[in-house]
């Protein structure tokens, strides 16, 4: 097994964030070992406080560190919504007691995450990473202005989960063949990029810092595209399941469920070329774990979300690295350069150690998230982490 010694804390340079691959460490028991960032996920959820047999603190940052994760920014949508100082107390406060990682949570944009009542923008502001009605997207376009106009008075980032309640109708998953196929509703790319379109609008009116959740449509990557050529202060982030798969992947399983869902091969492409042109600024995960009960009632009943902190990185690294459509310094950028520096996160003493050569199938039994539906499950990926080091302190080792 690889152990980690001080030694290695010397012949870390200092330029890590800026460099994505380090070096390699040579080899130990015949297997060569690569020293990687610690990466940053601005998109997971906790479920921490409020829904704790989903997932806690602890579980979801071991988990984290075991895909190796040095910085998470935890999503709003728990009970009690941290949507004013002593509601986010008590968030903190697991924080500060179970995490093996940096947890940055982010504040709700409005009380509740009802879109009726801007939540405590200013008292939350020093300690919370962005806002965000994530789960929800703020449904009126006056509510969405002012919280703009707010959350730029107060340097921070307005993140948002774009979705047009009225075009959903009810859908489970995307609206194309697969649904038509099996007679599911499906939910619209429309319900998506339409949203994304009137949030950039406001953006270039406020001049607000905007950034768009797990884009999964072709139209919301053109849109933002050309955002980005007209100058809005746009950011958005994307995740491994909708770059790696189409709606033709889908079976008759929960695991397979999320929101906004797995798109067509038009989406899939798009949402690739966005990666390789920069209009999509980082990738993430979308960690949304639930109980095996949740998952357990077919694409249907199922509750939407699924895991991905111990399977983004083998993944992107399978099906964009090795087959030479990413660099590694690219995807380095993707997974921890570029998060830290659009969220303000620090770049802090960490890495993680990888075997890169190895292939394995991914089996959710391992997992040390709470969460166990992936729609990998069986998948062959390269990429094992070894260790994970965390402001000097390893927090994870394979046994």
């Amino acid at each position: 097994m690889f152990r980690i010694d001080h030694t290695l804390f010397e012949r870390i340079p200092a330029s890590i964030p800026d460099t994505g691959i380090l070096f390699s460490l040579g080899k130990d028991d015949s297997r060569e070992y690569t020293v990687l960032p610690g990466f940053c996920d601005v998109h997971v959820h906790l479920r921490e406080p409020g829904f704790s047999y989903k997932e806690t603190v602890r579980t979801g940052t071991l988990s984290a560190a075991r895909g190796g994760f040095t910085d998470v920014c935890a999503m709003p949508n728990i009970r009690p919504v941290p949507d004013s100082v002593p509601h986010l107390s008590e968030e903190l406060a697991l924080i500060a007691r179970d995490t093996v990682i940096r947890v940055h949570p982010y504040g709700s944009l409005t009380v509740n995450e009802e879109g009726e009542e801007p939540a405590d923008l200013p008292g939350m502001a020093p300690y919370v990473c962005a806002f965000s009605d994530d789960g929800k997207g703020v449904q009126s376009e006056d509510m969405m202005r002012k919280l703009m106009i707010r959350a730029k008075m107060l340097g921070k980032i307005v993140t948002a989960h774009c979705e047009v309640n009225e075009l959903v109708k009810g859908g489970v998953i995307h609206e194309g063949a697969y649904a038509k196929a099996h007679g599911y509703p499906g939910i619209s790319s429309e319900s998506e990029w339409k949203m994304i379109e009137r949030d950039l609008r406001l953006a270039k009116e406020t001049g607000a810092a905007y950034h768009v959740c797990h884009i999964s449509a072709k139209e919301s990557v053109e849109l933002i595209r050309k955002a980005k050529r007209d100058g809005v202060d746009v950011t958005c982030e994307t995740a491994p399941h909708y770059l790696v798969m189409t709606d033709e992947d889908l079976q008759e399983d929960g695991q397979f469920k999320m929101n906004p869902p797995i798109r067509g091969r038009e989406d899939r492409e798009a949402l690739a070329e966005g990666i390789l042109d920069g209009t999509i600024d980082m990738i993430i995960t979308d960690h949304a774990p639930h109980s095996a009960e949740e998952k357990a009632k077919g694409l249907l009943g199922s509750a939407f979300g699924i895991v991905g902190l111990e399977t983004s990185f083998p993944v992107m690294y399978t099906h964009f690295v090795r087959p030479g459509v990413l660099s590694m310094e690219k995807l380095m950028d993707l997974m921890a350069v570029r998060p830290r520096k659009r969220f303000g996160l620090p770049f802090g003493n960490d890495f993680s150690v990888w075997d890169l050569e190895a292939p394995y199938r991914i089996d959710p039994a391992e997992f040390l998230s709470k969460g166990k539906a992936t729609p990998f499950t069986g998948m062959e990926v390269y990429g094992r982490c070894i260790a994970t080091v965390c402001d000097g302190k390893t927090v994870y080792t394979a046994e």
